[in-house]
């Protein structure tokens, strides 16, 4: 358990997906090497400057996940009907390996392959839905229906294994809606379109390698999710099915200081820095919910993929592309009233 929660914090500060090995798009270091201190850091500043945009879209894919409110589709009814989840998603991602990162003293140049690991970066959630209007009478199901959404996501603060995260505050709310173009019925399936707003408190993380300290400081998360969604229950099982659009924001400073410098006299320490370091990415997201209906509460699996748009780094990584295609998945439990 607390190897799982070092491993979630970790990409709760740096985000991502996955880098292709053949090379990272960049065609020149971000960090700069106009002094000797820089020049000496740059490499170090580079590595972390990659892992900041490697890791984004996976923490962004973990933190927005499938269905608003997993294993549901319709809206609830109106006032004095509400619903309350819990879930963990896991993406199926990577996680670069920063203990056995090396550092250069003579510039980043040239690129190299930065190894990582397969990992499945989890992300544990919680949410609620409370009807607002229950729309407009037609036939047998309603439409235009109100459901306000809200969700509320933890960050520990943790030091383990040479990595410190710390959250500007642990507990961060997020927010959204759901419109019904059809309500569930025994005949009508429910069609709902969703918004949310899901964010993660300001994170500030130290990782050393060997002497090495690599920073990234100020970091923020925010994404966005619009989801349209069909779901119909058939007593014992329910099933739900959607496709959306997300935007992930994110941004840090970035930084890097080198120690214990051999072969240059005078010179023991290195620092460079990328301020205001900055990723917006828009993907396109499927997915498929399966829920064992029980008499006061749902059993709900998810499992979906987003793939678009382009992060491009100077440093490749063995496990793929920073915006490669991620499987995510999801389970968790509903009530609902």
């Amino acid at each position: 358990m607390k190897k799982a929660l070092f491993v979630a914090a970790g990409f709760m500060v740096f985000g991502a997906a996955s880098a292709m090995a053949q090379g990272g798009g960049l065609n020149a270091p971000t960090c700069p090497n106009g002094t000797q201190s820089q020049q000496i850091a740059q490499d170090a500043c580079q590595q972390a400057y990659d892992l900041f945009q490697f890791l984004a879209p996976q923490l962004g894919t973990a933190i927005a996940g499938g269905n608003a409110t997993i294993g549901q589709g319709s809206t609830l009814g109106g006032f004095g009907h509400f619903s309350i989840g819990v879930r963990v998603n896991a993406v199926q991602g990577a996680y670069p390996d920063v203990t056995t990162f090396t550092q250069r003293t003579s510039g980043a140049s040239p690129a190299r392959t930065l190894p990582t690991k397969d990992q499945f970066i989890p992300f544990p959630t919680a949410d609620a839905a409370v009807g607002i209007l229950g729309g407009i009478p037609l036939g047998v199901t309603n439409v235009l229906a109100v459901d306000a959404l809200v969700s509320a996501t933890y960050v520990p603060t943790i030091t383990q294994n040479s990595v410190t995260v710390t959250p500007s505050q642990n507990l961060q709310l997020g927010y959204g809606g759901r419109v019904g173009i059809l309500q569930e019925s025994i005949v009508v399936p429910g069609v709902s379109v969703t918004y949310l707003k899901r964010d993660l408190p300001t994170i500030s993380m130290q990782g050393t390698s060997g002497n090495n300290t690599l920073s990234i400081n100020n970091a923020t998360v925010k994404t966005t999710a619009w989801r349209a969604v069909v779901s119909k229950s058939l007593v014992v099982f329910g099933f739900a099915a959607g496709a959306g659009k997300d935007t992930y924001d994110e941004k840090a400073d970035i930084s890097a200081t080198v120690n214990n410098i051999v072969g240059i006299p005078g010179v023991t320490q290195g620092t460079a820095q990328v301020p205001g370091t900055s990723q917006s990415l828009d993907r396109t997201t499927y997915f498929g919910d399966i829920s064992l209906n029980l008499p006061l509460f749902k059993i709900v699996a998810e499992a979906g993929q987003v793939s678009g748009g382009t992060v491009n780094t100077y440093n490749s990584f063995s496990a793929g592309r920073a915006d490669r295609s991620l499987q995510y998945y999801s389970v968790g439990l509903r009530l609902g009233f």
